[in-house]
């Protein structure tokens, strides 16, 4: 292992549970075992089902909405 390895998991275990595993699981993927990096729950799934669906209709939000949402947020 390298020293740069060695210090990325020495950090990563200080972080909470769930950080470690979102990036192990990342970790994993860029070394070539299959799996999905996120795990959706049933509630992300169809949301993300929905999302995917008014995409294909050519549902977007208009430029207006979405610069109140990055103003709401800081950016």
């Amino acid at each position: 292992m390298t020293r740069l390895l060695e210090r990325a998991v020495e950090t990563v275990r200080a972080l909470p549970p769930e950080k470690q595993d979102a990036l192990a699981r990342v970790l994993l993927q860029f070394a070539g075992e299959d799996g999905p990096v996120l795990v959706l729950d049933e509630e992300m799934s169809a949301s993300l089902d929905e999302s995917l669906a008014q995409a294909e209709r050519g549902e977007f939000a208009t430029d207006e909405r979405v610069r109140a949402i990055w103003t709401k947020h800081g950016l």
